[in-house]
């Protein structure tokens, strides 16, 4: 596969629109670290933004940043940083699970919508992300959104862009809110729960006004080794006060353990990025997401029909399942799941035959499809960017 690395805006609207003339498909990539999510691409070139990069605005008193779509994550962080401030939706990295080497870029958090444990308090990615430019199927530059959050009418296409994948457009620079870095980070570790209890727990932490930013549950073969996180972040006093009365509101859970710095640092980057995942280089990993108080009925009506591990985010809201690489790799099972309980399944690793064969993102109801269709078709009409990526012939 030929692929264009365009090193302005003009070159990305040139290759696209020759590319339409012409009827060549395009595997849209940034550094390609998540190519092996979705559909295989079937296409005979491809067009990376590694090429567009750096910061073209940062403005810590508007606690705004742009960065055009090549730009590495790590770049953007560290910018940030030196100001005291951070990306509110704490973007996972999916290169342990994926193997990947290169550096993840910032447009490929806007094109697939990333956000992490913090969530559950900042909002997805898609909530930040105020600004986009790209280039759309026929090779024009659209811009959209700008510097600061403004209620729209009609079509919101920063919204639309976020979550589509490259299938709608090729993004060239993206402009996200930002927020202050907390003081501190302390995480109220509960042990022994089993899924439900878990779930109770973090439902009434999350319930609480205390402002919690990570709930997570991470369940063991021996119940003993189960522990229930629950994040607060914030200036050091108030964090004090919200632990204490956190405690008072659960105790009925245990008295848990307090767990600061490097250590419960890595314990959330190891639930944001799916390394606390046991074994799970052999398997096939799946990302749902359903009502949290569901979850645990979701994982043990899954259990009985296929050989399953799991973890919770976001309070129970999300679960990671790792299934056997056989068969169908429990799709039949987790489509089933997802009818029974509600909710929507991704298949986020597994082979790419499979992935070929098999739904990988949770189906849609022939009205959602239909109008699928029209937005691809009214962005790409000649079909060329990401084709089929997320569902077959769109």
């Amino acid at each position: 596969m030929s692929i264009h690395t365009p090193g302005n805006e003009l070159e990305a609207s040139s290759v696209i629109r020759e590319a339409a003339a012409r009827g060549t498909q395009l595997h849209v990539l940034g550094a390609g670290t998540k190519a092996a999510i979705g559909r295989p691409v079937d296409a005979e070139n491809g067009i990376s933004s590694r090429a567009l990069s750096g910061i073209t605005l940062y403005e810590p008193a508007e606690l705004v940043i742009s960065a055009r779509s090549g730009t590495p994550v790590s770049e953007v962080v560290k910018t940030l940083a030196a100001k005291g401030q951070e990306l509110p939706f704490e973007p996972m990295d999916y290169r342990a699970l994926l193997g990947a080497q290169d550096e993840p870029t910032i447009g490929a958090v806007a094109a697939m919508n990333l956000s992490g444990p913090r969530r559950i308090m900042a909002g997805a990615a898609r909530d930040s992300l105020i600004g986009v430019r790209f280039v759309n199927g026929q090779g024009e530059v659209v811009k959209s959104g700008g510097r600061v959050m403004k209620n729209v009418t009609g079509l919101d296409l920063v919204k639309l862009m976020a979550g589509s994948w490259g299938t709608l457009g090729f993004l060239t620079e993206v402009t996200f809110k930002v927020l202050p870095k907390h003081e501190r980070m302390s995480t109220l570790l509960l042990r022994g729960l089993d899924d439900k209890r878990a779930i109770q727990a973090l439902s009434e932490a999350l319930g609480s006004p205390y402002d919690i930013t990570g709930a997570a549950h991470l369940p063991a073969p021996d119940l003993q080794g189960a522990r229930t996180l629950i994040r607060l972040e914030g200036f050091s006093v108030s964090v004090d006060y919200r632990l204490g009365e956190l405690r008072r509101l659960l105790k009925r859970f245990g008295t848990g353990d307090i767990l600061e710095g490097r250590g419960a640092e890595a314990i959330w980057q190891s639930v944001r990025d799916v390394t606390v995942m046991p074994d799970r280089a052999e398997r096939a990993i799946w990302r749902v997401s359903t009502a949290p108080t569901r979850g645990p009925d979701f994982t043990a009506w899954l259990s009985k029909s296929i050989d399953a591990q799991w973890f919770y985010d976001w309070g129970g809201g999300l679960i990671w399942i790792a299934t056997p690489l056989v068969a169908d790799f429990g799709a039949a099972a987790m489509r089933e799941a997802t009818k029974v309980f509600g909710g929507h399944a991704t298949l986020v690793r597994a082979p790419a035959e499979a992935r070929s064969q098999l739904a990988v993102f949770e189906p849609l109801s022939d009205a959602v499809m239909t109008l699928t269709r029209g937005i691809k078709a009214s962005f790409d009409p000649a079909g060329i960017l990401n084709p089929g990526r997320m569902y077959a012939g769109v």
